[in-house]
C-alpha cells in the first residue's frame, strides 16, 4: 500500500478539522502547516534530482530522469491544488501570506511568482551552465544540462514566453480593474453613510448599523469572488508555463531546470525568514 505525503496528510488532516467546525486554528494557519510540510519535501525531491543529474556522466538510462521529473512535477500539481482549495476559504488571506517572508512578499504577483519568471531561471541556468562548459562545447562536446539547449527549443522557448506574457499581461490588467473598484459608487456611499452613523446618537445608530454591516460585507462578498477567480487564473497560469517550459526540455535538461527552481525558492524563503529575524532582533534590542 502507497503512503501518502506528509503534507497530503496535513492537508486531509486539516480540511476535516475545517468541515468538523475545529476554529483552534485559522484557516492561515492549517496551509501554513501543509506549506511547511510541502517545503520538506520539496527539499527531499531537490537532493534526489541533484543525485539524478550526476548519473549522467554515468550515461543513465533517461527514463530514470523522466520519471525524476514526473514526481516532481506531481508534488508541484500538489501544491497548487491544495491552494486551490484554500482560497476558497480564504482569498485574502492566501494574498498577504504570514508563512512568507517579507523578501519574498515583494516578489509576489497574485500570490505567487509571476510565470514569466520561468524563462528568466531558464535563460540564467542556461548561461551559467554554458559558461561552464564552454571550452567542452568547443571542443564539440555534449554538455546535455542546460547550456546545450538546440536551436529548435529556444526557438519553441521564445514563441512560449510570448504567449505567457501576454496572459500575464491581460490578468495583471484584470486585477488593475478589480483594484479600482474599491473606488466604486456602493462603497463610496456606504463609507460616507456609515461616518454620518458614527456622528449621530439615534437611537436607531445600533439597527442602521447593523444594517449598513449587511450591505458592507454583501458588498465584500461579491468583489472576493471575483478576486478568487483571478487568483485561480494566475495560479493556472504559473502551473502551465512550468509544465510547458518542461516539456520543451529534455528530461536531464529538466532536471537541470528543477533543481534550479528548487533551489531558488528554498534559498529565498530561507534568506527572507533569517533577515526577516534580523530586523525583529534589532527592532526590540532598539526599543
Amino acid at each position: 500500500m502507497s503512503v501518502l505525503p506528509s503534507s497530503i496528510v496535513t492537508f486531509l488532516s486539516s480540511a476535516a478539522a475545517i468541515r468538523n467546525g475545529d476554529n483552534n486554528n485559522s484557516d492561515g494557519e492549517s496551509f501554513q502547516k501543509f506549506f511547511e510540510s510541502w517545503l520538506v519535501e520539496q527539499n527531499q525531491h531537490l537532493q534526489a534530482l541533484i543525485s539524478a543529474s550526476k548519473q549522467q556522466e554515468n550515461n543513465s538510462s533517461s527514463s530514470n530522469f523522466e520519471e525524476q521529473v514526473r514526481v516532481v512535477v506531481e508534488h508541484y500539481e500538489q501544491y497548487y491544488r491544495a491552494k486551490s482549495r484554500w482560497v476558497k476559504l480564504d482569498v485574502l488571506g492566501m494574498l498577504t501570506p504570514s508563512w512568507r517572508s517579507s523578501l519574498e512578499d515583494s516578489f509576489l504577483w497574485i500570490g505567487g511568482w509571476r510565470p514569466s519568471m520561468a524563462f528568466h531561471l531558464l535563460y540564467s541556468k542556461s548561461g551559467l551552465q554554458l559558461e561552464g562548459k564552454l571550452h567542452d562545447l568547443i571542443r564539440g562536446l555534449s554538455s546535455g544540462d542546460l547550456g546545450d539547449l538546440s536551436p529548435t527549443q529556444l526557438t519553441r522557448v521564445d514563441g512560449l514566453q510570448r504567449v505567457i506574457i501576454k496572459e500575464e499581461k491581460d490578468l495583471s490588467e484584470k486585477l488593475a480593474k478589480y483594484q479600482e473598484t474599491v473606488a466604486d459608487s456602493s462603497l463610496v456611499e456606504l463609507s460616507h453613510v456609515v461616518t454620518e452613523l458614527m456622528s449621530t446618537n439615534d437611537d436607531r445608530q445600533d439597527s442602521d448599523r447593523r444594517l449598513m454591516d449587511d450591505q458592507i460585507e454583501s458588498n465584500f462578498v461579491t468583489k472576493e469572488a471575483k478576486l478568487e477567480e483571478i487568483f485561480h487564473k494566475a495560479d493556472d497560469l504559473r502551473l502551465k508555463t512550468f509544465k510547458a517550459v518542461i516539456d520543451i526540455l529534455t528530461p536531464i535538461q529538466a532536471v537541470h531546470f528543477l533543481i534550479a527552481a528548487a533551489e531558488l525558492h528554498l534559498r529565498l524563503h530561507d534568506w527572507g525568514k533569517q533577515r526577516d529575524a534580523r530586523h525583529l532582533y534589532g527592532a526590540t534590542t532598539s526599543s
